[in-house]
């Protein structure tokens, strides 16, 4: 049987229930992106969001519909970092415990937030083991619901709430921009793309060395790569979701792909004309907006920021290098 989709009223409903406890972030302009695009140009800024990105919006959403059993053994989680801290601090707010199972080699800043939220930390390699095999046998020996990062549907309603506020705002886009990993938060922007901006194309942008979502809308079918070796840490995934690659395959117009240098222009321009922090991964919208040969002329474009969680010492290289 073919997965049940999330829908745009899942997307209210998660909306309602983050109401009070989620950031409702800015959406902020830029002169110059304007004019590098010719367009008029709408930035929904998840690096001000709770936990630093967008993943608060989920992860909240997913933990406060637990059952009472479910909230007494816990939530166990596996991520990069931004869903990490997200369950983290959810767990925390709702007095939920939590294990998080992070590679060995992310930011230190995500894995320092993470344990400073509460969680339990558990790493492992991301190139030699397989972080969903460890996360569910964690998760059976210790009774905890295990919550992926983006394939179940109550991650991807509360996703998709940044895009519901962001077209609230603005009134209807002719082009959203979106940063793709696991496809949770373009799935949730999507569906509320699809109701409330009808004629809004819906862009994806992921890694240029991990473009897999590529692939798989164009085979038909989920292609699984090897983890890619890019800036974006929080885009390191190996392969879409059953949810999300429906979704995907349904609602969007079609996916880009932005290179690690244009990530870092992305990365310095933020910082330099926007006075913002902006991770790698939060860049790949605008890396694709700005660099994926679509027509934005006097167009009406929504960019989601989806983060600011990036190491310092590592922004200063990126701005230096």
């Amino acid at each position: 049987m073919p997965p049940t989709l999330p829908t745009y009223d899942d997307v209210a409903a998660a909306a309602r229930r983050l109401q009070g406890h989620a950031q409702r972030t800015p959406v902020r302009r830029s002169r110059m992106a304007d004019a590098l695009l010719g367009a008029q140009v709408f930035f929904k800024c998840e690096n001000f969001q709770r936990a630093g990105s967008f993943k608060f919006r989920g992860a909240f959403n997913a933990l406060s519909q637990f059952s009472d059993a479910q909230r007494k053994g816990g939530v166990l989680a596996f991520s990069s970092g931004n869903h990490a801290q997200a369950v983290a601090l959810s767990a925390r707010l709702l007095d939920i415990p939590a294990v998080i199972v992070m590679p060995e080699d992310a930011p230190a800043a995500k894995l320092a937030a993470t344990r400073e939220y509460g969680a339990q930390v558990v790493t492992y390699d991301r190139v030699k083991e397989d972080r969903e095999a460890i996360s569910r046998r964690l998760a059976a020996e210790r009774g905890m619901t295990l919550l992926p990062p983006f394939d179940h549907p109550h991650i991807i309603a509360g996703q998709g709430t940044s895009a519901m506020e962001l077209i609230e705002e603005t009134g209807p886009l002719d082009h959203l921009f979106v940063c793709l990993g696991g496809g949770g938060l373009l799935s949730g922007c999507a569906l509320v793309a699809r109701a409330r901006s009808p004629g809004c194309q819906v862009w994806g942008v992921e890694p240029e060395a991990g473009n897999d979502a590529q692939q798989s809308l164009a085979k038909g079918e989920i292609v699984r790569i090897p983890v890619p070796q890019t800036i974006a840490d929080g885009a390191q995934t190996q392969a879409l979701g059953n949810l999300t690659f429906a979704i995907l395959r349904r609602d969007v117009d079609g996916i880009l792909t932005a290179s690690d240098a244009q990530l870092v222009e992305a990365v310095r321009f933020f910082a330099e004309r926007m006075k913002m922090v902006v991770e790698p991964t939060g860049a790949l919208a605008y890396a694709g907006a700005r660099h994926g040969g679509l027509e934005l002329a006097g167009k009406r474009v929504g960019i989601i920021i989806s983060g600011g969680n990036v190491d310092l010492g590592r922004l200063a290289r990126f701005l230096t290098d």
